[in-house]
C-alpha cells in the first residue's frame, strides 16, 4: 500500500509552508491531493518529488510559468529537450543580467561608503547621495578607477 500523509506532513518533509502548497495546487503546478474518506487532503511521495522539483526550480530563479512548462515537458519523456534547453538558457540570461545589475549596485555602494568619512549624519554623503540620485552620479564620476583598489581595501 502507498504511504499517504496530510498536508502538514508534506510541508514538514519538504520544508515548505502549507499556504504555499495550497497555492501551487491552485495554480496547477502541484497535482491535486487525493481526498480521504473524511474529505481530508492526502499526499503521496509523488507529491514530495513534485514539490521538491518546484522548490529547486524556484531557488534557481525559474518563474512559475517556466516551471509549469518544464513540468509539462517532463511528462513527455520521448520529447526533444530543445524546449527545456531554451527555457534554461533564458533563465541563465536573466540570472546573468541580474548579476550585472548587482555588480553595478555593489560598486555604487562601495563608492558611496568610500566617500563617507563617518562624521556627522548631516554631512554624510551616503544619506545625501540616497536623497539625490544626481549627487550619487556625481560621486560615481569623481571616484576614479584608480580608487577602486583603495575602495576594495577600505571595505576589506
Amino acid at each position: 500500500m502507498t504511504e499517504e500523509f496530510m498536508i502538514g506532513e508534506l510541508a514538514k518533509r519538504t520544508d515548505s509552508k502549507v499556504p504555499t502548497i495550497r497555492y501551487y495546487e491552485q495554480i496547477g503546478v502541484m497535482p491535486t491531493a487525493i481526498r480521504a474518506h473524511n474529505n481530508r487532503r492526502m499526499y503521496r511521495n509523488s507529491h514530495i518529488k513534485r514539490l521538491m522539483f518546484i522548490r529547486h526550480s524556484r531557488a534557481l530563479g525559474f518563474t512559475l510559468d517556466d516551471i509549469r512548462d518544464l513540468l509539462a515537458l517532463s511528462d513527455q519523456p520521448n520529447h526533444t529537450c530543445a524546449e527545456v534547453d531554451k527555457i534554461a538558457k533564458n533563465n541563465l540570461e536573466n540570472i546573468q543580467k541580474k548579476i550585472r545589475v548587482l555588480s553595478i549596485m555593489e560598486k555604487e555602494m562601495q563608492r558611496m561608503i568610500f566617500q563617507c568619512h563617518g562624521e556627522k549624519v548631516s554631512e554624510c554623503l551616503i544619506i545625501t547621495a540616497l536623497a539625490d540620485h544626481a549627487i550619487a552620479e556625481k560621486i560615481k564620476m569623481t571616484t576614479s578607477e584608480k580608487n577602486d583598489a583603495t575602495i576594495t581595501n577600505h571595505l576589506g
